[in-house]
């Protein structure tokens, strides 16, 4: 990919209603791990106007209160009034729980074999390059940033016109594969009608893309478009409805790695989907930090009740001097890859996943999301160097 393009991503806030979704089913999942570390959960939340629905499967010996958990989780988020178009403290609330098969349960761990196996087939990518410090792409970087800053703009009270709803789009300029400068940054902000688009344009371009962006990328050619159809009153689930996991590119890589399908939030981390999507990234972005490549691509596959992975591919795409073999090789000698193994070596077994659940899962600081971390470099190294 050593040549000239440009590509885009896009992020979104915590209040837009898919987002509002992926933020409940995490906090559920959180709150059964909470009481109970080996909860198996499968959530999925729908929104609508004035509606929350929360279905799926729940095997865990902890007992919660999931309307209290619903109604927190709306409300932090900063929908607490029907005047910007929601209110979690009175909109209504459906629970359709039931409990995880025991054809599923009987495949994930045994007891006599003391292993535990994949909760389902599938595969799962991990990504990393060194377009950023935190070895994520470009795009999706400052898309994230743009959105958290957007969220602390309104929640500071520095542009206390802003509402829960808003979207970012950044489109990064490519000249021999390395990023160079922004060609295109898009704000959809949620407002108030007491604001003037002129004052609104302004205050997002000064508040908000410039405190996120490094004046270096942003040149005198950058084409803003900010609030594009010109108003953003209604927002929310009033807007659109919201779906469990219909953001897995925001949550993931902005679409310049592979996705494996499955959805993250609401499982705990026997769904190979989640876990073994952080154990991808983890084993990637330790690849990238150790100078061995540039960029990485990893994939896992996994049968359900099957606790050794199928098979792990490995993609430099040109930028090491390893074979892509040697790395499987490699990697299978001294990364955890059975579910028992990175479960407990990337303590994914507390209650840790609301945060995740927006502005992306990798390229994260926080001590919680320890698939970040290149401890694993020094060993890279000394077997391959």
């Amino acid at each position: 990919m050593c040549k000239n393009y440009v590509f885009t991503s896009e992020s979104v806030t915590g209040g837009h209603p898919d987002k509002m979704a992926d933020q409940v089913s995490d906090a559920i999942l959180d709150s059964l791990l909470t009481y109970d570390k080996y909860s198996r959960c499968a959530i999925e939340t729908l929104f609508k106007t004035g509606i929350c629905f929360v279905a799926g499967e729940i095997q865990t010996k902890a007992s919660i209160n999931i309307p209290a958990i619903v109604r927190k989780t709306i409300n932090k988020i900063g929908y607490t009034s029907s005047e910007i178009g929601f209110d979690g403290s009175t909109c209504g609330i459906l629970v359709s729980i039931e409990g995880q098969s025991t054809n599923i349960s009987q495949g994930i761990y045994s007891k006599i074999r003391n292993v535990q196996g994949a909760g389902d087939q599938g595969m799962m990518f991990g990504y990393a390059c060194n377009d950023t410090e935190e070895l994520m792409p470009m795009p999706i970087f400052y898309a994230h940033r743009l959105t958290k800053q957007l969220e602390n703009a309104r929640k500071n009270k520095i542009l206390p016109w802003l509402r829960p709803d808003g979207k970012s789009q950044v489109t990064v300029v490519y000249k021999h594969g390395k990023p160079i400068n922004i060609d295109t940054v898009i704000i959809s902000a949620h407002h108030s009608p007491n604001i003037s688009y002129s004052t609104l344009k302004e205050a997002i371009i000064e508040e908000v893309i410039k405190k996120s962006i490094p004046k270096h990328l942003l040149n005198y050619k950058v084409k803003y478009y900010i609030n594009p159809t010109g108003i953003f009153l209604i927002g929310g689930p009033m807007c659109d409805s919201g779906l469990t996991g219909r953001k897995i590119i925001v949550d993931t890589y902005g679409g310049m790695g592979r996705h494996g399908g499955g959805s993250f939030s609401g499982k705990d981390p026997s769904k190979l989907d989640r876990s073994a999507a952080y154990l991808a990234r983890y084993i990637a972005k330790n690849i990238v930090a150790s100078e061995l490549a540039s960029r990485c691509e990893v994939q896992l596959a996994y049968s359900i009740g099957i606790p050794v992975p199928i098979s792990v591919m490995i993609d430099t795409f040109g930028t090491s001097q390893i074979s892509s073999k040697k790395l499987e090789n490699t990697i299978r000698e001294i990364f955890p890859l059975e579910p028992i193994q990175f479960i407990n070596h990337l303590k994914l077994l507390s209650p840790i996943y609301e945060e995740t659940a927006v502005y992306g899962h990798f390229g994260r600081k926080e001590k919680s999301f320890t698939w970040e971390k290149t401890d694993m470099v020094n060993k890279l190294k000394n077997r391959l160097l």
